[in-house]
């Protein structure tokens, strides 16, 4: 790579997918799940480590500060991404690389304007993963300008990525083997940003060849569920939102008629729903937001509850208008609608 190449943040603009790497087992994860995603989509995918040369304090007399070598921390930089291009050319997709000067989630951020998806490790080594679910953890996800796509470690199994993580191996012997089923769960929770939500994960389903699964965790009742419709018993809001929920599954279906689509109405926490839907399924999708319900507790003060905990891809979707929302209300009452 050239040596002036970063000097500008950032050097690219790539259309398609982009991985963030750094070279520990996290990356290694999500780089293998952008590739595949990549090849579903037959869309390019983009490389790209970021790093930023550390200033300390002199110790001297003089005072002032002092940096490290920048060319031996890009060399490592480079290194890392000329791995992660040699692991994926395997794939018959357009591959390429960059490494990038400048904060790790700022420059995720920069290119989610142009890419069509960003997908990143829970966590990595420090220089760059290792940040982005840190203290910036709600950064990406809930400011991306496009979908993004966590992997967690937990899952390198069904990746063929292994793992020496004690706390994955002993995570996955405690909890014993389970079955992956080829389905796509979706979070909702009657807002605008959850049906956004839905359109996204029917078209991941489609690519997949998978199952569709709609699902609507209702917790206790609490001033917070906003779109609860006035004080109900559990059973006739269970009613309710199932002939909501029927209305919506005729609405999807509408759009996407050769998709297999269910849906399941859980009583119960939505991070603890959702988390544990991770754990079985190929893919778990959520909004940014919502109404306090679902979606609208994710990327607040429960934000590691999803994000952190589950033991499989998470996709986030940000909100944005879409046409395909438009006839929703032909088929039906809408939850939280007025």
């Amino acid at each position: 790579m050239d040596q002036h190449e970063s000097e500008q943040e950032p050097t690219i603009a790539p259309g398609g997918i982009v991985v963030g790497v750094d070279g520990s087992e996290h990356g290694q994860c999500a780089l293998v799940w952008a590739a595949r995603e990549a090849e579903r989509r037959n869309l390019p995918l983009h490389v790209v480590t970021a790093y930023s040369v550390p200033i300390f304090a002199a110790s001297g007399l003089d005072g002032g500060y002092a940096t490290v070598d920048d060319s031996v921390i890009r060399e490592g930089a480079e290194e890392i991404v000329r791995q992660a291009l040699s692991k994926v050319s395997v794939y018959p997709i357009d591959v390429d690389g960059s490494v990038e000067n400048g904060d790790a989630s700022g420059v995720l951020l920069e290119l989610s304007a142009s890419a069509e998806l960003l997908v990143f490790g829970t966590r990595g080594r420090g220089g760059f993963v290792g940040r982005l679910l840190g203290s910036v953890s709600s950064a990406l996800p809930a400011h991306s300008k496009c979908p993004t796509v966590t992997v967690p470690l937990y899952c390198g199994d069904r990746l063929g990525e292994p793992t020496e993580d004690k706390h994955v191996k002993a995570e996955r012997a405690k909890s014993g083997p389970r079955a992956i089923e080829n389905v796509v769960a979706v979070g909702v929770d009657g807002s605008e940003q959850a049906r956004v939500a839905v359109l996204d994960a029917a078209e991941a389903a489609e690519r997949m060849g998978a199952k569709l699964r709609v699902i609507c965790a209702v917790p206790e009742y609490s001033g917070s569920l906003a779109w609860v419709p006035a004080p109900l018993d559990r059973e006739a809001l269970f009613k309710d939102i199932r002939v909501q929920l029927d209305a919506g599954l005729a609405w999807i279906r509408s759009h996407f008629p050769r998709l297999t689509i269910e849906t399941q109405l859980l009583d119960g926490s939505p991070v603890d729903v959702m988390v544990e839907a991770s754990r079985n399924v190929e893919l778990v999708v959520l909004g940014t937001r919502g109404r306090g319900g679902f979606t609208g507790m994710l990327l607040g003060s429960t934000s590691d509850g999803v994000l952190h905990h589950a033991k499989g891809p998470v996709m986030v979707v940000p909100d944005r208008e879409d046409p395909r929302l438009a006839d929703r209300a032909d088929f039906g009452p809408m939850l939280g609608a007025a």
